[in-house]
């Protein structure tokens, strides 16, 4: 069970980093907003202060701490030989679309007594974990034990490695290469302008560290209080022209959210990330006085269930019918995410006319009036196919996955086989000339680049002749559609609901309370897990 640790911007204070009164009481949380530095030959990032300002550059030398003041840095990365070759193993057991459903994978390898870590060296992935499958005989025997079972999805990759990317700059005339680098700044403002992104400087509030990650390259984290952390995610999350109920209803939403998921990169020593695979966040560019309301409005408060903090998930479209967590991810019942008809009028009832009947999804997604997303794009939506296109999709799945049937010629079907209550997929199949490969929730979004959803039918299309040419996927929604839809909340704001009526619509049963030391972060309830 995770509580609150209400640490006061934690690299701040070691480095003695000036904070505001106001930031005093802020929460801080570590943000990896460049994971990947050093990921090719030469990378290069330039840290400025702004105009007038220096820059704190710290870091040890021989075990004592030194350090330096410069108007700005240019950090590039430079490949070192080793003494000698290092092969490096690890032990993958699964590969996943999202964190949600690897951390649910780890906690069933964990309840069989086997230690894993949750790694995100692309997609997200379990693996044994290094320290304690720290041998070649010990990773071989831990594979031979669970091929003995019956599990033949874990595997061993492994590299050879002759040189590592090593942090490198030059200032007053001395070359200086170090794996970890403080960087903070008098103004509490650093500006970050990577080379090969071909984006401008980004402004950054607190103080950033460059550091080893567990993918032979380098992390740039961001250490900054939460709510300074809010101004550069909810702006670029929901926009800043939205109803203030809607923002606020956002900064809610984006502030537990962050607090709740800060032990998603425990692997890489930092919590965060800045992508959609976390929350979107670009640092002070984009911040805008009407989300700063929204966010100075709702200063501490975050999203409650029975005194923890709430999955405070979010997507741009539900298509009129919001996911059960268990629709789109493994794990315990989140009795609050469940499926809500997106809609102000009693259009749909989910009761008498349930969606996990095909009859009764098709006429649904037909249904084109009277829900919140109402005229927005992703509402409803049709994608034809080409058979040559999905081949190609699925075989490069498979190979990715070396799955035992990857040489198919052909798909001969696809078929949804199970849908939720709420409609969305939760078993599929693709069958081809080859064999038959069975998909779950939304692993057939991870195949097929076509569905913006798990809310959508397929049917065949056929020439005159009845040969099959490709599918068609029909559907509505845009990403998972748990939670909140931003799209439908738009409209709620412009009805005059308020923040807290917003999410108690798209969360019902939780409590709207600020933050505090009794609140659990996240607890463990693997025991509990859902039948689906």
């Amino acid at each position: 069970m995770a509580k609150l640790n209400p640490f006061i911007l934690g690299i701040a204070c070691i480095i003695g980093f000036a904070t505001s009164a106001q930031a005093q009481q802020d929460v801080g949380i570590q943000i990896g907003i460049m994971q990947r530095f050093g990921d090719r030959t030469k990378d290069t990032m330039t840290l400025k202060a702004n105009s007038g300002d220096r820059l704190t550059i710290r870091f040890d030398t021989n075990g004592k701490p030194q350090t330096l003041t410069a108007p700005e840095v240019k950090l590039e990365t430079t490949l070192q030989k080793l003494p000698q070759p290092v092969v490096e193993e690890r032990v993958i057991f699964s590969t996943h679309r999202s964190f949600e459903s690897a951390e649910d994978q780890a906690q069933e390898w964990r309840a069989q007594g086997i230690e894993v870590e949750i790694a995100q060296p692309d997609r997200w992935q379990v693996w044994a974990k290094r320290d304690v499958y720290n041998t070649p005989l010990v990773r071989r025997l831990l594979l031979k034990s669970l091929q003995a079972k019956g599990i033949q999805t874990a595997r061993i990759e492994s590299r050879v490695i002759q040189e590592v990317p090593r942090p490198t700059w030059v200032l007053n005339g001395f070359r200086y290469t170090r794996d970890v680098v403080d960087v903070s700044s008098g103004s509490g403002v650093i500006q970050v302008d990577r080379e090969k992104d071909d984006l401008p400087n980004r402004p950054y509030g607190g103080v950033l560290r460059i550091q080893p990650n567990a993918y032979g390259n380098f992390t740039l984290v961001n250490f900054v209080g939460v709510e300074t952390y809010l101004r550069g995610v909810v702006p670029h999350e929901i926009g800043t022209w939205a109803p203030q109920p809607v923002l606020e209803a956002q900064a809610v939403l984006a502030r537990t959210y962050a607090l709740r998921n800060v032990r998603r990169f425990v692997i890489d020593n930092y919590q965060l990330c800045a992508t959609t695979q976390c929350q979107v966040y670009r640092g002070l560019e984009g911040a805008a006085a009407s989300t700063d309301r929204a966010i100075a409005a709702t200063r501490g408060l975050v999203l409650t269930y029975q005194n923890e903090l709430v999955d405070a998930v979010y997507s741009s479209t539900s298509g009129g019918v919001t996911a059960g967590f268990n629709d789109i991810w493994h794990g315990w019942d989140r009795p609050y995410l469940k499926a809500v008809v997106d809609s102000v009028n009693p259009i749909w009832d989910l009761q008498a006319r349930n969606l996990a009947d095909e009859r009764n999804f098709r006429a649904f997604i037909n249904q084109k009036k009277g829900f919140n997303e109402d005229g927005t794009d992703m509402f409803r939506w049709r994608y034809e196919v080409s058979l040559a296109n999905l081949n190609r999709e699925l075989r490069d799945y498979l190979k990715a996955v070396r799955h035992p049937i990857a040489n198919f010629k052909t798909i001969q079907n696809i078929q949804v086989t199970q849908r939720s209550s709420g409609g969305r997929i939760l078993k599929s199949q693709i069958t081809t000339d080859a064999g038959t490969i069975k998909l779950e929730k939304d692993d057939i979004q991870t195949v097929f680049e076509a569905p913006a959803s798990t809310l959508f039918y397929v049917d065949p299309v056929r020439e005159k002749n009845k040969t099959l040419r490709g599918f068609v996927f029909v559907g509505g929604g845009f990403g998972h559609g748990v939670g909140m839809s931003q799209f439908g909340s738009y409209n709620l704001g412009r009805l005059g609901w308020t923040s807290d009526r917003i999410l108690s619509f798209y969360f019902p049963g939780t409590q709207l309370q600020p933050i505090n030391n009794s609140i659990t972060l996240w607890r463990d309830r693997s025991n509990e897990r859902a039948s689906n």
